[in-house]
């Protein structure tokens, strides 16, 4: 006697297969834009990194946050800023970076924006300083003397 399938199964085994299908497409669709964008982005990834170091380097807190702009080897212009906040920590700041590249051959600006902590010394104003070193320093003696009783 011979045993084949019966519709309802060839049926369910093509749904299965065009399901997988379409899957296995959007996942290599989604590759395929994803090398693209890091392709893409790696073309100012330097400008952006030199930038970044710019401000790093800055001893001085008001050049810093004033920014700067320099002209990159391939023709493009950049400028960055940053909005430059302290913490509670001494000499620890939290520091927004914005940078912006324009050049001829792009239809319109590239920005970027990051957000980072910045421990940098001169950067602080003594009086602060002093200020948030004690405040530190009783903290810890507080917790100290919890943890002694």
């Amino acid at each position: 006697m011979r045993r084949g399938f019966t519709m309802m199964e060839v049926l369910i085994a093509l749904a299965i297969f065009v399901g997988a299908a379409v899957m296995l497409g959007a996942s290599y669709l989604g590759v395929l834009t994803a090398y693209a964008q890091i392709e893409h982005e790696g073309d100012y990834r330097n400008e952006i990194k030199f930038a970044r170091a710019t401000l790093m380097a800055e001893p001085d807190f008001d050049t810093a946050e004033k920014g700067g702009d320099f002209e990159a080897a391939n023709g493009r212009r950049v400028t960055w800023k940053a909005t430059i906040e302290p913490t509670s920590s001494a000499d620890l700041f939290t520091v927004n970076f914005e940078c912006e590249i324009n050049g001829a051959e792009l239809k319109e600006p590239v920005r970027t924006t990051q957000s980072f902590r910045l421990l940098r010394p001169t950067w602080s104003k003594a009086e602060d300083r002093d200020k948030l070193r004690a405040d530190a320093r009783t903290r810890i003696l507080e917790l100290q003397q919890n943890q002694s009783k």
